[in-house]
């Protein structure tokens, strides 16, 4: 079983060359990241090339932040925003030789939000395609992110569908999943073939696996069980200093 460091939690202390650096020291076999553009692509690559680790994919800008944006892609109305954060995020993932993106969907409700949804969806995909990556999409649970348009999987599929993409894939975070539908064993298998990603967090309080409801010793054979064969995701809230929260990376693996 393989692992990917989330630096967007995970040592988010550090600049993110540094966290990368990290990240291998301790052990993990690939990297991704939530928003890196503050950092110039050129010395993340450095970085991932000097510890020969991929940074497996990054998310679109969430937009206006300070005005509580998180994310553009099914807000009506918004659709050069939005295809402007595409743009950033595929350029800055051929720089680094990341193979995902994450088009976040942000908060946004109803059929005209699917409609925008779908359609910036189609122009991510055929953008993307053309470089030979591979486009997300993640349901975040209503607690943390209460109002967001993408919540539940079954919700993600009916896009995918209708956008109809090859590159077009499930970003199955088991966190929010067991939070808004519970039975991740039984969906693991079911959408597997959809799958283009899976991360990880105890639940309730979104810390180390190491603890909460879920069983992720079982959790991590299922997975293994049906030949997923990438790195999974530790997109964890650290309590205090990072390292000091890996037991579970030899115990698990």
């Amino acid at each position: 079983m393989k692992f990917s460091a989330n630096l967007g939690f995970l040592w988010n202390d550090r600049l993110l060359p540094d966290a990368i650096r990290a990240a291998k020291a301790a052990g993990f076999d690939a990297v991704e990241c939530h928003w890196p553009y503050e950092v110039h692509a050129e010395d993340v690559k450095t970085a991932l090339e000097e510890t020969c680790m991929t940074m497996l994919g990054l998310n679109t800008r969430r937009g206006k932040v300070e005005a509580g944006d998180n994310g553009l892609s099914a807000i009506p109305g918004r659709e050069v925003e939005a295809r402007a954060a595409i743009d950033e995020a595929l350029t800055y993932a051929r720089a680094i030789a990341a193979p995902n993106i994450h088009v976040m969907a942000g908060f946004a409700n109803g059929g005209e939000a699917h409609r925008t949804f779908v359609t910036n969806l189609k122009y991510a995909c055929e953008r993307a395609t053309l470089h030979g990556i591979t486009i997300l999409i993640e349901p975040l649970n209503k607690y943390d992110a209460p109002g967001y348009f993408l919540t539940r999987t079954e919700q993600a599929l009916e896009v995918m569908d209708m956008v109809g993409a090859a590159n077009l894939k499930l970003m199955f975070d088991c966190y929010h999943v067991q939070l808004m539908e519970g039975d991740l064993t039984h969906r693991i298998e079911a959408l597997m073939p959809r799958i283009g990603h899976i991360q990880f967090a105890s639940v309730p309080d979104r810390g180390p696996p190491d603890h909460g409801e879920v069983a992720y010793k079982h959790i991590f054979e299922t997975i293994e069980r049906l030949s997923y064969a990438g790195p999974l995701g530790a997109e964890y809230k650290p309590l205090g200093d990072t390292d000091d929260t890996l037991g579970w990376l030899s115990k698990l693996r």
